[in-house]
């Protein structure tokens, strides 16, 4: 009898010992790995257009239910590391993502060159790879290269050619002159811009009378904008990242660089660019741009503010936003976790977007903003290829 019950008892924690492993399985989830600045210098920008869009977004879908994979509804469970704005952790990262962690899919990195550095990799195990932040004139050769890669923001040309022809009608319109300070960071990003914009804006007709570089990370600018100054511009143009922006902005305010047309590169956009400043932000030029009368911008804006608790800035985070809609409705038309099918699906289909639709030609994005300028608080596009409600540039008047 004894023998009988232990053995009895013996079964049923057999059987119990199994219901954990049945509830795993009926838990399956979406896998989605993340590696992006959250310290370094770029770590500004990623906790800006970077992170809090791609928390927004898993948000979103665990909201719904998840995303549809064939017959299952799977949630997003998110695996996310800091790769210090370096692109040696950045690839160490995805390494990790692809082959300890096991991810389904994997969130673009931060930034041109951490893409670019990471790229190889990620096409090595056939991630689709969606970047939203990266910036470079070798889109069409990168896109042959690794097929699956698609880039959502445009080539440096296409913001350098829309800055010069913001500048152009500034000039048509008699509220800047011929004369350009040109500046820019001495890496990929700035010498793609300043290659690009330089050639586009002596084309249209104006002189460059003062050209500088500095260093990525550089924060002393004060000797480049007493430079410029001293050349006495009727516009400055700065091909920059977040840190420089705000340096450049900074110290053109102090040492009052009087120019009807003040342009900085990425940071501009940011909310914070505007409540650093305040008021003296108004008329300043930027890098990207967005239309925050449309109906769609502003339930996202809503949204972003609604579950991050930040305000979105007003170019790359409704462009990452919309990468990763692109991924889910991507993995929603295949049909299927793999990676190859959900490819093919970004490369032919047309996605709704909250920046509206995306089609891919050659794995680039055509619809974009180049340019944004600050007025009442506001960032509004002024420059843009295939999307509507651009206003009309003004004069910058003064640093008061």
């Amino acid at each position: 009898m004894l023998r009988r019950t232990l053995l009895a008892l013996a079964a049923s924690a057999a059987t119990l010992a199994m219901l954990p492993a049945a509830g795993l399985a009926q838990d399956e989830v979406l896998k989605i790995g993340a590696s992006a600045p959250k310290t370094g210098p770029l770590g500004g920008g990623g906790a800006t257009s970077h992170w809090p869009n791609i928390q927004l977004w898993v948000n979103d879908v665990n909201e719904r239910g998840g995303i549809k994979v064939g017959d299952k509804q799977l949630k997003v469970e998110l695996i996310e590391y800091d790769d210090k704005t370096s692109a040696e952790e950045a690839i160490k990262n995805i390494q990790r993502l692809a082959t300890v962690d096991n991810v389904d899919f994997i969130v673009t990195p931060y930034s041109t060159g951490l893409n670019v550095a990471t790229a190889p990799l990620i096409a090595r195990y056939g991630y689709p790879h969606i970047t939203t932040s990266a910036i470079t004139d070798g889109v069409e050769e990168f896109a042959e290269r690794w097929p699956n890669s698609f880039w959502m923001l445009g080539t440096s040309r296409e913001l350098a050619v829309g800055a010069a022809e913001t500048l152009t009608r500034l000039r048509d319109a008699g509220h800047i002159g011929n004369k350009v300070a040109l500046v820019h960071v001495a890496d990929a990003f700035g010498l793609e811009l300043a290659g690009a914009g330089k050639p586009a804006l002596e084309e249209a007709g104006f002189e460059i009378v003062y050209e500088a570089s500095y260093p990525f990370g550089t924060q002393d600018v004060a000797p480049i904008i007493s430079q410029a100054k001293a050349a006495a511009p009727d516009a400055f143009v700065g091909f920059s990242y977040p840190g420089d922006t705000f340096a450049l902005t900074e110290q053109a305010q102090i040492q009052g660089l009087d120019v009807g047309a003040f342009y900085v590169g990425v940071g501009a956009s940011f909310p914070a660019y505007a409540g650093r400043f305040g008021a003296a932000a108004n008329g300043v030029l930027g890098a990207g741009g967005t239309n925050p009368d449309d109906a769609t911008i502003q339930e996202y804006r809503a949204r972003h503010k609604e579950v991050t608790g930040a305000e979105p800035d007003y170019w790359a985070s409704a462009v990452t936003y919309s990468g990763l809609q692109v991924l889910e409705q991507a993995i929603e038309q295949a049909g299927t976790k793999d990676r190859a099918a959900v490819i093919e699906a970004i490369k032919t289909g047309t996605f709704d977007t909250v920046m509206g639709p995306i089609k891919f030609e050659n794995n680039v994005n055509r619809s974009l903003w180049t340019v944004g300028q600050w007025k009442d608080g506001v960032f509004h596009g002024v420059a843009a290829n295939g999307i509507d409600g651009a206003i009309e540039p003004v004069r910058k008047e003064g640093w008061e």
